[in-house]
């Protein structure tokens, strides 16, 4: 008989003998509560639970756990009690991740965004039209040669032409995008233009808030809610003047390119999905369907469908761009960027949405000064050793194409004056802080846990594996989280010390860089049987000035970012 066998039947034993009032006199305590209670916690409970945590106790021990956990006022009841606090995927917790090592002092300096004025003229077509980047486009609104009420009519008919192929669209924000067309036209022709983003079509990822708009976060429960609140990525595109067009699919609970309504499409190869939760930002900016679009990122969201769909994307510091609004999958990792067309562009639009608001406590007050002119031979730049090297002769792989195309970029790198340098991360044991952002997104979605809901997300038409990462994580100890993100501090100042001489390096690790903090920005650097490859650079905490830089000056020497795909 197996040992749940026994612990079932001495259980029901003691349970008969508290029905005939012997109870009190031939069970243990803890017993005796269990079958008062059958929630209650039980030594043989502690046996099991004991395993999960790495520890042994003696069986004295293992009483005075359950006591401890059972009394009135015990652990159980506190547990009780956030059970039904509704809590919800909002409420941000006390504790806050800062990924500046102790010691090390903020960057200061003035906010400017210097850069050259294009001298464009309005193309002869739409189609050229709807791809131009968003300097390009900023200049035609500037100059008159074309209102945003046009450009907003074209992005919506190019979203209603060519959503039923890619699947990137949620909501169409149709009446929102032309009422705020018609001001943007009106404040322009009386001389009131705001910048660069004036009267600019947007697309912003399906898990950010917008009143009076569907907020699905791209899962089956969630598919009709209605958030009372403006996300403040959002606020800030509208004080700057931008348009909204649509919200765009997220991967279910943002986990890879499937959501409720189908799997999104990357518009180079509609074979393919097209790449992380940001799946719709990507697509649809690639497509030519919006100007720019936002994305989120927690492990790799906004670079990874930046590099499947050949878009310049950026995952800024963390702690650069407030989350308010927006959902929350783990609050020590997730972080909000650009998803554009050129460096450029993603420099004018992280300007637009980063600094702190005074509502999401993770943010720094850390200015942001960029000029494209600036000098590129004075980065101190880095190569990931790993991610270069000739590959395998013959081979023929997605993987084999981008290693030669980092290799080409890299020649390219060189040519521009750059001294680029061998780099090596640090190593560490990944798999000791990577369940940190699973325990978050466990708490994030404990009511949807608690409903029963959560199989919906897993047998609805997303089939999403995220229910996978959260049922475990109820079982990482608590003691076990706090010491994760002890050894996560440990990395970080590695991570530091490993970046003390560069501004930034060549490659990336998603996996070690999500952990740490360090932004990441993918570009465009060639192609592979039709299909776009990316090269990628990380940076130092908050560098993303001297990323846009180098990827700026690569822009200048290459046109890769200047293609699109054949609709």
């Amino acid at each position: 008989m197996n040992e749940e066998r026994v612990a079932f039947n001495r259980r029901r034993f003691f349970e008969c003998l508290s029905a005939m009032g012997l109870g009190s006199t031939l069970m243990p305590d803890a017993l005796t509560i269990a079958a008062q209670d059958s929630e209650t916690v039980t030594v043989e409970m502690i046996e099991i639970a004991q395993k999960i945590a790495g520890v042994s106790f003696t069986r004295e021990e293992q009483q005075s756990i359950v006591t401890r956990l059972n009394a009135t006022r015990g652990y159980m009841a506190g547990f009780d009690f956030l059970r039904t606090a509704n809590l919800g995927n909002s409420t941000q917790p006390a504790i806050v991740f800062n990924p500046v090592p102790p010691g090390k002092a903020l960057p200061a300096g003035p906010r400017f965004l210097n850069r050259r004025e294009p001298v464009v003229s309005r193309p002869s077509t739409e189609e050229a039209l709807a791809f131009l980047p968003v300097t390009h486009l900023a200049k035609l609104v500037e100059t008159r040669q074309v209102t945003p009420s046009e450009l907003t009519d074209l992005y919506l008919a190019r979203l209603t032409k060519y959503d039923p192929t890619l699947h990137c669209v949620v909501s169409l924000t149709a009446a929102l995008a032309r009422a705020q067309a018609k001001q943007a036209d009106a404040e322009i022709a009386a001389g009131a233009y705001r910048g660069p983003l004036h009267g600019i079509p947007f697309g912003l990822k399906d898990l950010f808030a917008v009143r009076g708009t569907r907020t699905t976060w791209g899962a089956s429960p969630y598919k009709d809610q209605v958030i009372d609140t403006d996300a403040t990525a959002y606020t800030r595109l509208r004080e700057a003047g931008a348009i909204l067009v649509a919200k765009l699919s997220s991967g279910a609970l943002a986990l890879g390119a499937r959501w409720f309504g189908g799997v999104t499409r990357n518009p180079w190869n509609t074979q393919q999905d097209a790449a992380g939760s940001s799946a719709g930002p990507g697509s649809a900016t690639a497509a030519g369907l919006v100007a720019f679009s936002i994305g989120s990122d927690t492990g790799g969201s906004i670079i990874s469908p930046s590099t499947r769909n050949g878009l310049t994307g950026m995952r800024p510091t963390f702690g650069r761009v407030s989350r308010y609004g927006a959902m929350a999958l783990a609050w020590t990792q997730d972080t909000v960027g650009p998803m554009c067309r050129s460096a450029e562009d993603c420099a004018l639009v992280f300007n637009a949405i980063y600094g702190p608001d005074g509502k999401d406590n993770t943010v720094l007050d850390v200015p942001f000064g960029w000029d494209s002119t600036a000098d590129v031979t004075r980065l101190r730049v880095g190569y990931l050793r790993s991610a270069f090297g000739d590959a395998p002769a013959g081979q023929t792989s997605p993987q084999a194409a981008t290693r030669r195309n980092n290799e080409e970029a890299l020649r390219v790198i060189r040519g521009l004056g750059v001294q680029v340098v061998p780099f090596d991360l640090p190593d560490v044991a990944i798999e000791a802080i990577d369940f940190i952002r699973y325990a978050e997104t466990a708490a994030a979605f404990d009511d949807l846990t608690r409903s029963g809901r959560l199989r919906e997300v897993e047998q609805g038409p997303e089939q999403s594996s995220r229910p996978a990462e959260i049922r475990p994580a109820r079982f990482i100890p608590a003691v076990e989280y706090i010491q994760a993100n002890r050894y996560r501090m440990r990395v970080m100042e590695q991570m530091d010390e490993a970046m003390s001489g560069l501004d930034l390096f060549i490659g990336a690790n998603l996996t070690l860089t999500n952990r740490t903090g360090q932004p990441v920005l993918s570009l465009p650097n060639g192609f592979f049987e039709g299909s776009p490859t990316g090269l990628q650079l990380t940076g130092k905490l908050f560098g993303e000035p001297e990323l846009l830089l180098l990827a700026h000056a690569f822009q200048s020497r290459t046109d890769h970012h200047l293609k699109h795909p054949s609709l």
